[in-house]
Formats: C-alpha cells, sequence, structure tokens
C-alpha cells in the first residue's frame, strides 16, 4: 500500500466531508500538523466537532478555522490563549465540552484500543461529572468517560518510514500518539520520510498499522506560542 501524497490538500480531498469529528495532535502549537491544518481551512469544510488539547491562537493552528467558522464543536482541555475562541463561546457560538487533560488523553487512547468507555476519579463531585454515571470502587467515587473516536486524525510526527511507523521529538509526543489511534482515518504529517527498515523498531512510537496517509512538510513554521526572552 502506498500511504504517501504529494501535499497536504491531495491527503484531505476525498476523505473530509462536513460535519465531521476531526481530531488533531499537538500541545500548545508544539507538534501541530500544520500543513494539514491549512489544508482543511482551504477545503471548505464546515459543521467540524474538533478534538484536541487547545484552539491554537488567533489565526494560527485551529485558530484559524474558528476564523473561517469551519468548526461548531470543540472537544478541548485547554482555551487560554484564543481570543476569538473565547469570543465565539461566550457568544453561544461555538460548543465546548471541556475536558480535564489526562482524562482527554485517556479518551483518545481508549478510543484507539477499542475501550468504549473507562472509569476516572478526575472530575467526580464537580461539572464534569454531571449527567454521567458515577460508581463507586474501593470506597472510592470515579466517574464514567465514554471514550473518543474521530472520523479523521491529523498528526504531526518528525519522522516516518513508507509503511507509516512514527516517531516524534520531544513534547509533540504528548497527544499525537493518542489522536493517531483514535481516528478511524489517520493522516500524519512529517519532517522526515526514511524508507522501511530504517527506523529501529525500538524507536517506534507509533507503528504504522494506525497511520493510513503520509505527507511530508520537510520546513514546518513552527510557531512559539509564547515568546520569553531575558534583557540583553
Amino acid at each position: 500500500m502506498n500511504k504517501l501524497y504529494p501535499d497536504a490538500a491531495t491527503a484531505l480531498a476525498d476523505i473530509v466531508q462536513d460535519g465531521q469529528t476531526i481530531a488533531v495532535g499537538g500541545f500548545g502549537l508544539c507538534g501541530i500538523p500544520e500543513a494539514l491544518i491549512g489544508a482543511l481551512r482551504d477545503s471548505g469544510k464546515k459543521n467540524l466537532t474538533a478534538i484536541s488539547n487547545n484552539a491554537g491562537v488567533d489565526g494560527f493552528g485551529l485558530g484559524q478555522l474558528l476564523t473561517t467558522r469551519q468548526i461548531t464543536k470543540m472537544i478541548s482541555s485547554y482555551v487560554g490563549e484564543n481570543k476569538e475562541f473565547e469570543r465565539q463561546y461566550l457568544a453561544g457560538e461555538l460548543q465546548l465540552e471541556f475536558t480535564p487533560q489526562g482524562t482527554l488523553a485517556e479518551k483518545l487512547r481508549a478510543g484507539g484500543a477499542g475501550i468504549p468507555a473507562f472509569f476516572t476519579k478526575t472530575g467526580v463531585g464537580t461539572i464534569v461529572a454531571e449527567g454521567k454515571e458515577v460508581r463507586e470502587f474501593d470506597g472510592e467515587q470515579y466517574v464514567m468517560e465514554r471514550a473518543l473516536v474521530a472520523d479523521v486524525s491529523l498528526v504531526k510526527a518528525y519522522k516516518a518510514d513508507k509503511a507509516g511507523n512514527l516517531v516524534y521529538r520531544k513534547t509533540a509526543r504528548n497527544f499525537n500518539p493518542n489522536v493517531a489511534m483514535a481516528g478511524k482515518i489517520t493522516i500524519v504529517e512529517v519532517e522526515h520520510l526514511v524508507e522501511i527498515g530504517e527506523i529501529d523498531p525500538d524507536e517506534v512510537h507509533t507503528p504504522g498499522i494506525y497511520v493510513h496517509r503520509i505527507v511530508v512538510n520537510a520546513n514546518p513554521e513552527k510557531r512559539i506560542e509564547q515568546r520569553t526572552v531575558t534583557p540583553s
């Protein structure tokens, strides 16, 4: 199977549709699939539900799709860097399913592992638990959380071989592996593509079985979310 596509737009063209649930990797602006997000914006698809740790910043990352009003619902754990997100939410124009960060990661991992739900102590006794089953185990209360499965997952990796085996770098590994698992179709954007066999099996973070399409973006912009410098 040839998983390599010439560009992000081609990789998305026959896959993304209005009303889909799209999971997007990244932590802040670190490890986001910049080219794939741009291609999704350019596709014009709308009424999307986006699963992501955050919504990028104004004008970059998923923030672009908020500006174009293509996202109608966010499933996120952190939204503090995006004023357009705030404006749309407070105006009732954007739905938000606010999810604790560890719970969000586990919901994606569970979805990829075929586990429909799990119990966690996080959120017990708070609004996070409203409307959800709460059960006692060993004298402690736990809330049931449903797993997440996306129609399409967009992932950023540092390196891939042509079979789709992936290697991430540093903080980019925080959410991308779980997002890769959770997609019915997973498209990965990589900086380096190598031949099958060039990645040591012990170095593989995501096995190629989870990856359906690969796009090479050798020179991503990699913006810094909050730049802090010391006086010279």
